[in-house]
């Protein structure tokens, strides 16, 4: 029985470009490509693990001035629509955008260059939140274990060597981090660092509040970053995925939100992975100026 679940687990990716994706985005990328972003969109961007819920709660509590009743309207995932996701029969994240009121806040898992192309058309908001590629392939290894809709990523071991070669559901993080950094002084993007959030959430939080072109109190940010605080989020049913079944989210593996914190990596990797990681690394991201920290 393991055996077909495992295969089944297996199953659940697609190439697109180069790229893999969930089997279900590779049959809708025709509608994915054809999504017409609007000028007032604002979008979310992140590579997997790297903050998204985070900073959905944060945009969201700016959103409405730090209002918890109205961030309570719908559970996270259902406030922003997740463009490249599809489900059939569900709405696809496509139509669930199509359907909502403009101005519109979406999220993404894309690279830049897997876009679709209306986005970098209509010059629209960009916030992407990068995360150290250590802490990062921690935590999408602990996800992968608990999420039934991605491969089995098999031991840590393993994993490390699929994390590294970017076989893994929305391709490599030197890519996706590189392909950001990138393009950020050609659009409108505020691009943010987890390690920094975690630092400083004021400082960050006020970042994203004039991004978005809000206007705020102090006692309001004060609120939103008691609210926003991994602890609290943890414990809110609306943000944790509790309410999501166990066949898609199996969390007594592993807690949708496990620690949220910086410098885990050193739990995983041994001395002999962290110097192969690093020397890889080297090579992959040189050139970049970008600098992530990797422990507070």
């Amino acid at each position: 029985m393991a055996g077909s679940t495992e295969l089944g687990k297996q199953t659940q990716l697609s190439e697109v470009a180069g790229i893999l994706l969930q089997t279900a985005t590779a049959g809708n990328w025709n509608h994915i490509q054809s999504f017409e972003a609007k000028p007032d969109d604002l979008l979310i961007c992140t590579y997997p693990k790297s903050g998204t819920t985070w900073i959905q709660e944060i945009v969201d509590m700016i959103e409405q001035s730090g209002d918890v009743e109205k961030c309570q309207r719908a559970l996270i995932q259902h406030r922003h629509p997740f463009i490249e996701w599809a489900r059939p029969p569900q709405l696809s994240g496509v139509e669930k955008a199509k359907a909502m009121p403009s101005p519109r806040i979406l999220r993404t898992h894309l690279p830049t260059r897997l876009l679709p192309p209306s986005f970098w058309e209509n010059n629209c908001k960009f916030l992407y939140i990068a995360r150290n590629a250590k802490d990062c392939m921690v935590s999408y290894y602990h996800f992968q274990r608990m999420n039934q809709m991605l491969p089995d990523p098999g031991t840590w071991d393993e994993y490390f060597e699929t994390f590294i070669k970017g076989k893994v559901a929305w391709g490599s993080w030197f890519d996706h981090v590189k392909g950001w950094w990138e393009i950020k002084d050609r659009y409108r993007v505020l691009f943010l660092f987890f390690e920094d959030i975690k630092r400083d959430p004021k400082r960050e939080i006020q970042k994203v509040m004039q991004f978005m072109g809000k206007s705020l109190d102090e006692t309001v940010i004060d609120k939103i970053v008691q609210e926003t605080s991994f602890e609290k989020m943890k414990e809110n049913p609306m943000i944790n995925r509790s309410t999501i079944p166990k066949s898609i989210l199996d969390q007594s593996i592993s807690p949708f939100m496990r620690k949220g914190t910086v410098g885990d990596w050193k739990n995983h990797f041994t001395v002999a992975q962290n110097e192969r990681f690093d020397e890889i690394y080297r090579k992959k991201m040189e050139g970049t100026s970008i600098n992530f920290c990797m422990e507070l």
